[in-house]
Parts: C-alpha cells; sequence; structure tokens
C-alpha cells in the first residue's frame, strides 16, 4: 500500500510503499505526474495493489502496478481522508524496511475498509487501530492484569506510565490512575486479543468511547515521540 507520495524533478515522484515481503520501500515512479503516464493513478496515497518494481544501486524504480483497491470513496470524503491520512502517517512512522510488516499492513487495509462502513464511528475505528498497532509492535498496554505482581482478581486502576494495569495493592506510587468501565476494560481486552479481521465487528456507548479516547490519547502522548500534522489537521476540522 502507498503510504505517502512527493514531488521529485519535473515528472517523478517518490513514493514509500508498504510491503509484506520487504518491510517499507522507497521507490521512483519515473514519470507519474505525466497526465498520460500508466503509473499516474496507481501511486497516490490509500492504493493497494502489486507493484513490479527493480533494483538499481541505490533505490528501487517502479515499474508496474496492478491496483485493486485505490480507497476511492477517501478521496471524496474530507474527515475520512484525513482519517486516512492519519493511519497512513501512523503506520510509516512505525513500520521500518527489511521487516515483516504483513501484520501492519493487514491492519492498516482493514482499518481503511472499517472507513468506508457508516455503521462504524471514526473515532472507534481511530482507537481500536491505534491500540492494536501498539499491540503489533511491542508497545500495547498491559490491560489483562497487574503489570506489577500479575494479579488478575484486586480491583485495579489503569496508569498510562506504568503501561496497564495496576491493582490495588501495588498502586501506592501511582499518580495518574484512571478507574475504567467494565466495557471499556472489556473492549481493550478485546482489540489487544482479537486477529485483525474480527477487530471492526463491536460498537461501544458513547461512555465508553469517551474513556478509550482519555486512555488512547495519553498513551500516544507518552509513548509515541512525534506530532502527526495530519491529526492536527483532523482535530481541527472536528
Amino acid at each position: 500500500m502507498v503510504l505517502s507520495t512527493a514531488p521529485v524533478g519535473e515528472y517523478d515522484r517518490r513514493v514509500v510503499i508498504l510491503t509484506k515481503e520487504q518491510g517499507k520501500i522507497a521507490a521512483f515512479a519515473k514519470g507519474s505526474r505525466r497526465p498520460n503516464s500508466p503509473l499516474a493513478g496507481a501511486v497516490n496515497p490509500f492504493t493497494f495493489g502489486k507493484f513490479t518494481m527493480y533494483e538499481g544501486r541505490s533505490s528501487y524504480t517502479i515499474q508496474s502496478a496492478d491496483i485493486s483497491n485505490y480507497f476511492q470513496e477517501l478521496r471524496e470524503d474530507l474527515i475520512g481522508a484525513y482519517y486516512g491520512f492519519y493511519f497512513l502517517e501512523f503506520t510509516n512512522y512505525y513500520t521500518k524496511e527489511f521487516n515483516d510488516e504483513r501484520d501492519m499492513l493487514k491492519l492498516l487495509y482493514q482499518t481503511l475498509r472499517a472507513l468506508a462502513n457508516e455503521h462504524i464511528p471514526d473515532r472507534l475505528i481511530r482507537y481500536i487501530f491505534e491500540l492494536k498497532a501498539y499491540c503489533i509492535n511491542g508497545e500495547g498496554p498491559e490491560v489483562f492484569q497487574c503489570v506489577v505482581c500479575g494479579d488478575k482478581e484486586r480491583p485495579a486502576v489503569f496508569s498510562t506510565k506504568k503501561g496497564g494495569l495496576v491493582c490495588s495493592e501495588c498502586d501506592g506510587d501511582v499518580i495518574d490512575g484512571v478507574s475504567l468501565e467494565q466495557s471499556t476494560l472489556y473492549s481493550m481486552q478485546y482489540i489487544e486479543s482479537s486477529k485483525v479481521e474480527k477487530l471492526y465487528t463491536f460498537k461501544v456507548t458513547d461512555e465508553v468511547l469517551e474513556q478509550l479516547a482519555y486512555v488512547l490519547d495519553h498513551y500516544r502522548e507518552v509513548y509515541v515521540e512525534k506530532r502527526f500534522k495530519s491529526l492536527e489537521i483532523l482535530e481541527a476540522l472536528l
């Protein structure tokens, strides 16, 4: 999937593509800014398909593309498009070259498909995507047991700085503890433990959505060392 594209010279583009085989790849699409180029519509953000490339001394060059999904509906919805751009930017931040990124690619694809579903709130899609992305990259919070002692029975609060649940016996030094609704905790557990294909199959109450927003916004502020321009634009639009 194309994560980003930028003009190079008069007619070319530099494209960042997330692949199953090689992780994140930067490649040149020569002549793709010419109106009659067969690559003109294939190297835009959101396009998903098969790309044929050859490797030069220092970079890849795209020869052809067989696109299976352009996610055209996102191009026709300003808010949906900026949610999508945020997911692309978030994915670009976390993925690496020469790394197995098939789980992130699958998550990104299913998330963009969910954006086209009018029955799932965009905000819920956002927080599901963020939480699952953290887990895929080994940075997900502990939501099944106390991060200190492993207890699963005692009442617990969620601490962003501690990285998850902290039970009533271990929370003496917790200064950011939040008592989660049972439905909020269950939603987080479901997201962390479910396969990507099963993620976008539920809804939550407004109260649970607000708690997810509070927890995950703070989690991003603590653990993600980047300000996402697309998110800033999205939040200005909402």
